[in-house]
């Protein structure tokens, strides 16, 4: 609902008040559920991605999508689609993230996206992903999720916040917070592994989400079900940009629960794309290469 064009550079010192000469650029097609139909177009799925679109910006955001072999429904709207980009400091390799707000939607325009998720003849999965754009409605994730349900969907449920927790109360397949995004939602700490655990099951047990994929930055990830708790440690890499990371682990999830893979084994797979996606530079996201030659390395225990 939050699209953006992801612009990366780089430059070798940032410096207040001079001119910074930058690197080459790199654009990509952004916003949480873009990103997640990037990494599971390159896994082999078929995916449509429906988002708004305005002005020119807009158009350039459905070229790049595009050129990745993308199908997208958009939805025409009045204001120019956002931009966002990353900077990479080359003589300390530290990451500049600049997110720009998006655009206001009028209630007609964000009316309109739930109507082209409704005009999908079926789904296997919907993956509602990444922040809610200026007036729309709070519950527009918890709507959006009753409309995939009729298309006899799994619900994937990425966003913080009180988008979050209004689209928990219509109950999720699957939600995929980050330690910040789960600790804000339950307003208690979570700093050991008993407490995050204790908070994803409680997540289950109240009828939110049957699933809970709590990823933990370099301290890895863990998969919370009724029945079992799978954790893995990161893998470790040379990091080039963090960017998308959360993504490409969502879409390396869903890609292989779609192929009716094993809890383990979609996990497994979704660890390595998380990681393999800190290997591409400023939004290229995961790469099938890397993924499958960091999968073997990735450990899964099973906590009891």
């Amino acid at each position: 609902m939050n699209p953006a064009v992801d612009i990366s550079t780089t430059v070798d010192k940032v410096e207040s008040t001079q001119k910074l000469r930058c690197g080459p650029v790199l654009r990509h097609a952004g916003g949480g559920g873009v990103n997640v139909a990037r990494v599971l177009r390159r896994l082999g799925h078929d995916v449509v991605a429906i988002y708004p679109v305005g002005g020119g910006t807009g158009q350039t955001l459905e070229r790049l999508a595009k050129r990745e072999g993308i199908v997208s429904h958009t939805v025409p709207v009045a204001a120019e689609t956002r931009e966002s980009f990353t900077v990479i400091e080359e003589s300390t390799d530290n990451e500049f993230r600049f997110v720009l707000p998006g655009p206001p939607l009028g209630e007609a325009e964000s009316r309109a996206c739930l109507t082209a998720l409704a005009s999908l003849p079926k789904a296997d999965f919907v993956v509602l992903s990444g922040s809610l754009p200026t007036a729309v409605p709070v519950d527009f994730y918890g709507r959006a999720a009753a409309v995939g349900k009729k298309l006899g969907a799994r619900i994937v449920l990425d966003t913080s916040g009180p988008p979050l927790a209004a689209a928990l109360s219509a109950g999720v397949h699957i939600v995929k917070p980050n330690l910040r995004e789960l600790s804000e939602f339950t307003d208690a700490p979570i700093d050991t592994e008993e407490q995050q655990i204790a908070a994803c099951r409680a997540l289950v047990s109240s009828g939110a989400a049957e699933m809970v994929a709590l990823t933990l930055g370099h301290h890895g990830a863990m998969l919370v079900t009724a029945d079992s708790v799978l954790a893995a440690g990161a893998v470790p890499v040379t990091v080039r940009s963090s960017v998308g990371a959360g993504d490409s682990f969502l879409g390396g999830l869903v890609a292989r629960l779609v192929e009716g893979a094993s809890l383990e084994a979609a996990f497994r797979t979704a660890v390595a794309a998380g990681t393999a996606a800190l290997l591409a530079p400023g939004t290229a996201l995961a790469h099938r290469p890397d993924i499958d030659r960091i999968e073997p390395r990735v450990v899964v225990r099973r906590i009891e």
